[in-house]
């Protein structure tokens, strides 16, 4: 059995140097139609060439405008110095290749690097591309940071019967190229993930921070991903909990309240952001008892979240309720693709978790593959410590592609 333990150090992320090749919603989103529908219909708006032998071809996407967009890389014919110029794709306004013979390397990927007018090298670490494959790449040139925006500060639930503010954090590059589409992780107690000011006790999960971070490391930690985080109140422990426990009157709503997230929010997200919506893409990710619901979430609503996170969870809920649940997820490829779980020291019911973790690993969950259980016995049960392991729980479940 493989376990990762963590100090109270968070994983860290080395910057790369500019030029360095190694209800209503409060915010203009500037969702351009017509290019929702190109993307709908093609991806891209542009067919995928058809690859001669021992052809490989690298395609940049972005809103070039009046510059000219090169690629430089770490195997022949590419290199580090100087940029091959990059072809506008006919039919495309914003998307750009080049084709290129006689590729090799040990492993089958190589390493590029998108430039500006061949000056100006695009945000964060190198690109891989593989081998005798298609390779489509989203950069970024000026940004640095992504933005955290009330993306609707009234949302109202039909369901719940009920309104609460949702947060996005969009990634640096959101504005900047307009032709990307990004993952989503939605999360639980926004007012905890993004502000000190709202958070719990002042300390907040530094999910901005984190990915912005991430996006700029010069090795690619974590896939640029948006973040949706819903606001909780009076009603959290009855929202969060997929049972009733006879020690908590009013609870075990949790089946309403995940509704909502996948009949009401999810659609309002995805009409209004540029977002990636298959399961694959779409993540859920909580703690304590927003790791309860995200697991649960994992079995009864695996079709939508191919991506769950439980940090700290309530397992113990109604006697451990969740943990047989777990024993019902489906089997693969239905289930969950990716699945982390952690837990602190003697007051964050790390026996219990474990018994979760061994749930998992029962229905064929493999450590280090498809499921990741981190221990931290240094760790107590708050948003500090989450915080921490945050970096490291991201990097398993969104790697970068």
């Amino acid at each position: 059995m493989q376990l990762a333990r963590l100090s109270a150090v968070a994983l860290s992320f080395a910057l790369v140097a500019c030029g360095d090749p190694a209800g209503g919603s409060a915010y203009d989103l500037g969702v351009d139609a017509a290019l929702d529908a190109a993307l709908d219909a093609a991806g891209d708006g542009s067919a995928p060439p058809d690859l001669a032998p021992g052809e490989t071809v690298v395609r940049v996407h972005y809103p070039a405008a009046a510059h000219t967009l090169a690629l430089r890389g770490s195997v022949a014919p590419l290199d580090w110095s100087t940029g091959k110029a990059l072809a506008p794709v006919p039919g495309s306004l914003d998307t750009f290749e080049i084709h290129l013979l006689g590729v090799t390397s040990a492993d089958g990927t190589f390493e590029v690097k998108p430039l500006l007018d061949d000056t100006t090298w695009s945000r964060g670490g190198n690109y891989r591309a593989r081998v005798g494959q298609l390779t489509d790449v989203y950069p970024h040139f000026n940004e640095t940071s992504g933005k955290v925006v009330a993306l609707f500060p009234a949302f109202h639930s039909s369901k719940l019967n009920n309104t609460r503010k949702v947060w996005a954090y969009l990634p640096a590059g959101y504005d900047e190229n307009t032709t990307a589409r990004y993952p989503v992780l939605y999360m639980h107690d926004g007012q905890n993930l993004f502000d000190p000011a709202t958070a719990f006790g002042g300390n907040e999960w530094k999910v901005d921070e984190t990915l912005n971070a991430a996006a700029e490391a010069a090795v690619r930690p974590i896939t640029e991903l948006i973040v949706i985080g819903t606001e909780s109140g009076a009603a959290r422990t009855a929202e969060l909990t997929p049972t009733m426990d006879p020690g908590e009157p009013g609870s075990g709503k949790g089946a309403t309240y995940l509704a909502m997230l996948t009949d009401e929010l999810k659609p309002a997200v995805d009409a209004q952001l540029r977002t990636l919506t298959d399961r694959a893409s779409t993540g859920i990710l909580g703690s304590s008892l927003g790791g309860l619901i995200s697991s649960w979430a994992g079995v009864d609503d695996q079709q939508v979240f191919g991506i769950v996170g439980a940090m700290s969870p309530s397992t113990w809920w109604d006697n451990e309720v969740l943990v047989t649940h777990v024993g019902v997820t489906g089997a693969a490829p239905a289930r969950p693709l990716r699945v982390y779980v952690d837990s602190g020291g003697p007051d964050d019911g790390g026996d219990e978790t474990a018994h979760l973790c061994e749930a998992y690993r029962k229905i064929g969950y493999t450590d280090g593959k498809d499921f990741l259980q981190v221990f931290d016995a240094a760790a107590m049960h708050s948003e500090v410590y989450w915080a921490q392991r945050l970096p490291n729980a991201l990097h398993f479940l969104f790697p970068p592609p």
